[in-house]
């Protein structure tokens, strides 16, 4: 076997980081907790704050150095709570602020470190803003800090531009006035519920930076942002230019949004320990990718590339390449994630004829190898650990749970699927409640008897936590051990990534000591030469590797 040295350079660290101690999330485990669905603590159907808090030994024992909490504030709940009403209340299903605070507490007690959603492009039509907006007439202060237009045309019958919703269909809604008269447009990028905020507007910068004080006074580790590019528009509302430049795109990774995210650093960086700032960047440009990482700005993103990308060993290792690639030459530490509560999940995914994801692509009764997907999901975890950065595990991955894909059609909630005229499956199905135990519905999400806000199918007994637990051979048992492993192995934490020279559809590099080899091949391979092998995602049949399965081994102590 001979080696090829990566061309990427070692991660070094942003010179505001001092210790390891406070560098945590450059190469922490953070699960992703999407409370509505996590544990009902008092029966009522809907994941709370107390079913949180009651599960926090199990998120300890998986082994997790953070978890972060989707939008768990007053909303309500166009899109799952992605519609805020009030950021400095907790909505009534989860509990109280004083739940909240208390979980904060209790989390770092178990040694489990607090970030929470932020969504500053836009707020619910529900919020004190936006009602009072409605309320006054064009041109007022109240509608100054949204994006109301007056329509095309001599009447204003038309759209003020024909921009594309992220949620398919268009992004203007239009008014009525009181005498009931067609009044203003408004923006929403997103769903009508979802009126677009007004960044250039001194009270939308000054309300969210007292947000963020707000959550980092109670102990919160860090934000997430999401859609994080899409904050800043021009204000001339241009149509889609046809060949856009860098930072040239209407509403887009606009070049002043870098203002907002290094006012935010500041205000983060003056708590100790210092808050740490996630973005949510859905951007193909690398580059500009990159700035958002400059040392002032966010501490890290997002990587959605790689979880994008079909099981192929030439694209994943092409993904990793330019992921770090980017991260490299800023200093900033690179994120792996499979899933999240807006995509297919990993069991699914890779059973499928094009296991690559998208949202466009989205369709009712695509074809799934399960069982092929669950190997391919068990080599997928080993190949992420072992990646120089952070790792996000959304929940229930680390059980195997697939995507819940026969849902009644009358259950569904989600915006996407509904703007899509019923096209779009929508992402209900990877937000079911989880399994804890037992052999029906609920299995311990909430009190035996309870119902669940979505139906859970009824084939998941052997999915449970409980379950799992006795089976040494589980998905389950297959994270624990990862994830310990990870936290042990001090080459998993500070080496670089040398890729090693290997035939055919497989992946293998090293970091120090550690070499992680992945076959994504038909036929089983011989594994490198090893001084011993430290986990596995699957057997190894007569020493060999099989296809879809992932091994970490021990280089022998000469090897380069």
């Amino acid at each position: 076997m001979t080696t090829t040295s990566s061309a990427l350079q070692p991660i070094t660290a942003h010179t505001t980081a001092t210790t390891a101690e406070s560098a945590w999330w450059r190469h922490a485990v953070i699960y992703q907790v999407y409370p509505r669905s996590f544990a009902d603590g008092n029966g009522d159907g809907t994941g709370d704050l107390a079913g949180l808090r009651s599960r926090l030994p199990y998120l300890r024992d998986l082994g997790v150095d953070a978890i972060w909490v989707t939008p768990w504030y007053v909303s309500p709940l166009a899109d799952g709570g992605y519609d805020v009403a009030d950021y400095r209340a907790i909505d009534p299903a989860f509990g109280t602020l004083e739940e909240a605070e208390r979980l904060v507490a209790d989390a770092l007690a178990h040694g489990i470190r607090t970030i929470i959603d932020i969504v500053p492009n836009h707020v619910s039509d529900q919020h004190a803003w936006f009602r009072a907006a409605l309320a006054s007439p064009p041109g007022s202060a109240e509608r100054a800090r949204f994006w109301f237009h007056r329509g095309k045309g001599p009447d204003g019958a038309q759209m003020p531009t024909r921009w594309v919703s992220d949620f398919q269909g268009s992004t203007w809604t239009r008014t009525t006035n009181p005498d009931g008269t067609p009044g203003e447009w408004y923006l929403h990028l997103f769903a009508p519920q979802q009126p677009d905020l007004n960044w250039s507007h001194p009270d939308v910068r000054r309300e969210f930076e007292d947000v963020l004080r707000f959550w980092f006074d109670r102990g919160v580790a860090g934000i997430r942002i999401d859609s994080a590019a899409l904050l800043v528009k021009d204000p001339a509302l241009p149509e889609y230019p046809e060949h856009p430049g860098p930072g040239e795109h209407p509403h887009v990774d606009r070049d002043e949004i870098h203002d907002v995210y290094r006012s935010w650093r500041a205000i983060a960086d003056s708590y100790s320990p210092a808050r740490v700032l996630v973005g949510e960047v859905w951007l193909a440009d690398r580059a500009r990718f990159a700035r958002y990482l400059r040392p002032d700005e966010m501490h890290t993103a997002f990587n959605f590339d790689f979880m994008a990308r079909p099981w192929d060993a030439a694209q994943l290792r092409e993904s990793i390449d330019t992921t770090l690639a980017a991260h490299g030459p800023i200093g900033a530490p690179a994120t792996w994630v499979l899933s999240n509560h807006d995509v297919t999940r990993p069991v699914t995914r890779y059973g499928r004829a094009d296991s690559s994801f998208a949202f466009a692509a989205k369709r009712f009764g695509t074809p799934t190898d399960v069982a092929l997907g669950r190997r391919r999901a068990r080599a997928a975890a080993l190949l992420t650990a072992a990646l120089p950065g952070a790792l996000y595990v959304y929940q229930g991955d680390e059980l195997g749970l697939p995507e819940v894909e026969d849902l009644p059609l009358e259950v569904l909630q989600d915006p996407m699927h509904f703007r899509s005229q019923g096209v779009d499956p929508g992402r209900d199905g990877c937000r079911v409640p989880l399994p804890w135990s037992g052999s029906g519905s609920p299995y311990g999400f909430g009190p035996s008897g309870s119902s669940t806000w979505l139906p859970q199918p009824p084939d998941w007994a052997e999915l449970t936590v409980e379950h799992q637990a006795s089976d040494p051979s589980s998905m389950l048992h297959l994270y624990r051990d990862l994830l310990s492993r990870r936290r042990v192995e001090p080459a998993l934490r500070d080496e670089p990534l040398t890729w090693l020279d290997v035939p055919g559809e497989t992946l293998a590099f090293s970091r120090g000591d550690v070499v992680c080899v992945v076959n994504l091949g038909a036929e089983p391979v011989e594994l490198p030469p090893h001084a011993d092998v430290l986990l596995t995602s699957d057997r190894l049949v007569t020493g060999l590797l099989p296809r879809d399965t992932a091994a970490w081994l021990r280089a022998l102590p000469d090897a380069p």
